[in-house]
């Protein structure tokens, strides 16, 4: 008798990135990222595809790679847009916000900012409205 389902690579990747992702650990989205890339090309896998590209461009963005940082997130975006993965889409849109505060962008920022917290507020994410918000938040 079964009882669930084995995880397959792909989704053990995934949230290997995610979590490094989430710390900022940039030495473990460089050991994770192309694993999960490869395999979501290999599989022409869309989501784990675009979810590679967001953390790659998160990891350009921590190792200074800000035109990189760019290009990948912009093509997350565009793929999870494709999908109509909305909490997604909030997600890189937050992402393509730390990388305008970067570059010191405040402007950008709170574009970005502001279009994740759109997406959030629509589906109800309250956990991610709050880290938008206190993204948008200034500092003293």
């Amino acid at each position: 008798m079964s009882w669930g389902t084995m995880a397959h690579d792909h989704d053990v990747y995934m949230l290997l990135v995610e979590s490094a992702l989430q710390a900022g650990d940039a030495p473990a989205l460089e050991k994770y990222v192309l694993l999960l890339e490869e395999l979501a090309r290999r599989d022409s896998h869309q989501l784990y595809l675009a979810i590679a590209q967001r953390a790659k461009g998160a990891m350009h963005r921590l190792n200074g790679d800000l035109e990189s940082a760019e290009e990948c997130l912009q093509e997350a975006l565009a793929i999870f847009q494709g999908l109509g993965t909305r909490w997604q889409c909030g997600r890189t849109c937050f992402e393509l916000g730390k990388l305008s505060q970067t570059r010191g962008d405040e402007t950008s920022a709170g574009k970005h900012f502001s279009e994740a917290l759109r997406y959030f507020e629509e589906l109800g994410a309250k956990p991610d409205e709050r880290r938008v918000a206190q993204e948008m938040t200034p500092t003293s």
